[in-house]
């Protein structure tokens, strides 16, 4: 884990999200917290996440997202080499 965002306040934003029951009152809350650019490009992100993990090619994931190479190498170096946060979220969402 990053020491660097361990923080009380993120703590506190962490405690905020998962206070959340449905997508709905996700919207609300992330519409609220975050604007609309860094709304999608957390999105943007996942659904590259998504793509990499399924194979598809720089290219491929470049045309269906519009995320730039330098984007789609961070979230690859994520997967490969980050946190696992990603890939614990996939195997939840499979079972």
């Amino acid at each position: 884990m990053n020491k660097k965002i361990k923080t009380e306040a993120v703590d506190s934003l962490f405690d905020a999200i998962l206070k959340l029951e449905n997508r709905e009152e996700c919207y609300l809350f992330f519409e609220d917290l975050c604007t609309v650019n860094e709304l999608l490009s957390m999105s943007q992100r996942y659904e590259v996440a998504t793509m990499l993990r399924d194979r598809k090619t720089y290219l491929e994931i470049a045309e269906k997202t519009g995320a730039s190479t330098a984007t789609i190498s961070r979230v690859n170096r994520s997967l490969n080499y980050g946190s696992d946060g990603y890939e614990l979220v996939f195997n939840r969402l499979n079972k």
